[in-house]
C-alpha cells in the first residue's frame, strides 16, 4: 500500500514513514524540503500517483490568526483535491482533542476549517485527535509567558508521546476509512499549571508558574476539561514521567 504522509519530514511525519516502511507499506515523506509544496500545489500530482492513502500531519509555519487561516484553508483545498484526481481512497489528518471546544482561538478555527474541508470532501477520511505532545510542554509554557512568569490555568492535561501519536495514526492510515474521529491520549491526567511548573524545574528553568483560571490557552479560555479526550479514547502506555526522566 502506498501511503504518502503530508509533513513527513517532521517530528510527527517522519516517525509515521519509520513505522508504515517497517511494516512493509511503502511510505512516502512529502514536504517542501522533499518539492511538495501544498500551498502552491508543486509535485502534489507526481508524488500522489498511486497512493491508496494521504496522512496529513503538516502543520502551519506561522500561528499568526490569518496565517494559520490561510495555510489550513489553502493547504487542505489544494491536497484534497489533488486527492480526488488521483483516486485517494483514504485520507487521514492529524488534529487536536478539543479544536471544537477552543473556536476563540484563532489556531483553532484554522484546524476546524481543515476538519469541515475533510469531511465535506467525498473522499473516506479518518481524522485523529491527539492531546498535547510530551515534547509540546515547554512551547505551552512560552505561548503563556509574560516576563519571567507563566501564567496557566489549573484545568486538566493528559499528555501524549510523540511516538505514540504516531503509532496511532499509522494504526488508523492502515485501517478501514472511519469517516469520523478517534481521540488518542497519554495515560495519566495532570493539572496543566502543576505539570508545566514541575516540567520547568526538571530542566532548571528559572520562570515562576502562576496559577491562573482564567489564563488563556492559545488564546482561548479554557474549562476544566477542554483538553482532555471524552470517553472511548485510546490511552497510550508511555507515560510522562518516564519519558521525562529519559530527557534528563
Amino acid at each position: 500500500m502506498k501511503v504518502v504522509v503530508i509533513g513527513g519530514t517532521g517530528l510527527i511525519g517522519s516517525k509515521v514513514v519509520g513505522k508504515l516502511n517497517a511494516h512493509g507499506h511503502e511510505a512516502v515523506a512529502a514536504a517542501p524540503n522533499t518539492g511538495v509544496n501544498t500551498l502552491t500545489g508543486e509535485g502534489l500530482a507526481e508524488v500522489l500517483e498511486g497512493a491508496s492513502v494521504v496522512v496529513d500531519v503538516s502543520n502551519s509555519p506561522s500561528f499568526a490568526d490569518d496565517a494559520v487561516m490561510e495555510f489550513f484553508r489553502t493547504s487542505t483545498t489544494n491536497l484534497l483535491k489533488a486527492e480526488t484526481e488521483a483516486g485517494v481512497t483514504h485520507h487521514v489528518a492529524l488534529s487536536v482533542v478539543g479544536t471544537e471546544r477552543l473556536q476563540a482561538s484563532g489556531y483553532f478555527r484554522a484546524k476546524q476549517v481543515q476538519e469541515d474541508l475533510i469531511k465535506e470532501s467525498g473522499i473516506p477520511w479518518s481524522i485523529v485527535h491527539a492531546t498535547q505532545f510530551f515534547e509540546f510542554m515547554k512551547g505551552i509554557a512560552d505561548m503563556s509567558t509574560e516576563g519571567d512568569r507563566v501564567r496557566l490555568a489549573p484545568v486538566k492535561i493528559q499528555p501524549i508521546w510523540s511516538d505514540d501519536v504516531a503509532a496511532a495514526v499509522g494504526r488508523t492510515a492502515v485501517g478501514s476509512p472511519l469517516n469520523g474521529l478517534v481521540e488518542v491520549a497519554g495515560p495519566d491526567v495532570f493539572q496543566l499549571d502543576e505539570l508545566i511548573r514541575k516540567g520547568l524545574a526538571a530542566k532548571g528553568d528559572p520562570r515562576h508558574v502562576v496559577t491562573d483560571p482564567h489564563a488563556p490557552y492559545s488564546g482561548a479560555e479554557v474549562q476544566e476539561n477542554t483538553l482532555v479526550p471524552g470517553p472511548g479514547a485510546q490511552i497510550a502506555e508511555t507515560r510522562f514521567t518516564d519519558w521525562l526522566a529519559r530527557q534528563q
